[in-house]
């Protein structure tokens, strides 16, 4: 009977235990979602929770640190990249303390019970119109990753900072990806810090722009990964189907030139366009189901790319939602899984928002040992 009853509070303190454990991890699977919020009509942060957790989408990222949506996914189990946007860039590179305050603010009173598990310092900053941003990048992303050193959070949250194509020289074929001569100054000692903090490379990637740039010359089978001759690279003697995987594999190839072959790469955003201005061919309901479909099922295969078979790719596709206030082409706005009522602009396996959401607590799949712990202690509670 004592032994019982031993084991019977190891069960419950096991139980309290991994229900209020951080379990770090900057990505649980391969599959993400930006949930931007530049609109007027967006279902409330709430809702988005509920329409995340029924689609089983265990990971977003925000372009910003909005409290009221920090508040929303606590509990959740999601983990959420948060943004430290441009603009406050030159502030935080030029003093730790300002850094410190950040995260005192915005990461501190939310965690652990909202899983933040990142933060990108900035977006797109190397290669983009503004130079002076270029300089203070590597500043703003030591003081951040000091700040979250000195505040015992370094260990729980990923600092990163996304770039664009913009970065590259080339990208075709795959072996030919290179950093642009005038980005490596600032490029390289950038990669230095993140391989020392152990932070992978996260690239946005988007088939549907290159595409539309080149429609004459670019097969749109091989740009949605529908059936297609694919392209060979003599250098690696690699075949490529998809462009997708091409345009990661260019990745590794400027990381390796770098001198950074084993960082890993992650992507930051990719999708494709529902809907866009007349010049913008492609962007079609048809078109952006078949990519965000066939891109899920690849992601979910959990594998590597050709050139870097063992580096299981993941990715977060761009975006939640249809964003009214978004400027520049029409197609911008137009990029989102579902509408901005919550119901799904296309079928790629999702459900839109319903009146009462039917996820069970209890549900073993992808939450493993902590809800069959769970589950056991329950057991001996009604058994006793």
């Amino acid at each position: 009977m004592g032994t019982y009853v031993s084991y019977h509070r190891f069960i419950v303190l096991l139980f309290v235990t991994f229900t209020n454990v951080w379990i770090t991890s900057a990505f649980t699977g391969t599959y993400g979602v930006n949930y931007g919020r530049i609109a007027d009509n967006i279902p409330a942060p709430e809702s988005v929770v509920t329409l995340m957790k029924a689609a089983k989408i265990k990971n977003t990222r925000i372009y910003d640190a909005n409290h009221e949506v920090l508040k929303a996914f606590k509990g959740s189990g999601i983990e959420i990249i948060i943004g430290l946007g441009n603009e406050f860039l030159k502030d935080i590179s030029v003093s730790q303390d300002r850094a410190v305050d950040w995260v005192k603010q915005n990461v501190e009173p939310f965690v652990p019970g909202t899983h933040i598990s990142g933060i990108a310092v900035g977006n797109e900053v190397l290669g983009g119109a503004d130079q002076e941003l270029w300089e203070v990048l590597l500043p703003a992303v030591k003081n951040v990753h000091a700040a979250l050193d000195l505040l015992h959070l370094a260990d729980k949250v990923e600092v990163s900072s996304p770039h664009s194509a913009g970065v590259f020289a080339s990208s075709f074929p795959p072996s030919a990806g290179a950093f642009k001569e005038t980005l490596v100054p600032y490029m390289k000692p950038l990669l230095e810090f993140f391989s020392r903090i152990k932070s992978p490379f996260y690239i946005n990637t988007y088939p549907f722009l290159a595409y539309i740039s080149d429609p004459q010359h670019i097969d749109i089978d091989y740009a949605i990964f529908n059936k297609n001759p694919g392209i060979y690279d003599e250098k690696t003697k690699l075949h490529y189907y998809n462009m997708f995987e091409a345009q990661i594999d260019a990745t590794y190839a400027a990381l390796e030139k770098a001198g950074f072959e084993k960082m890993e790469v992650i992507v930051s955003e990719t999708g494709w366009a529902s809907k866009g201005d007349p010049n913008e061919v492609g962007a079609t309901v048809s078109n952006a189901k078949t990519y965000n479909l066939n891109l899920r099922k690849r992601l979910l295969k959990k594998k590597g790319t050709p050139y870097r078979p063992k580096m299981i790719v993941k990715a977060y596709v761009f975006a939640m939602f249809n964003e009214n206030l978004k400027p520049g082409p029409t197609s911008e706005r137009n990029f989102g899984l579902f509408k901005a009522d919550g119901s799904i602009a296309y079928d790629i396996g999702f459900t839109g928002l319903v009146p009462s959401s039917a996820t069970s607590l209890f549900s073993f799949k992808g939450n493993g040992l902590m809800y069959a712990v769970c589950a056991a202690a329950l057991v001996l509670i009604i058994s006793s």
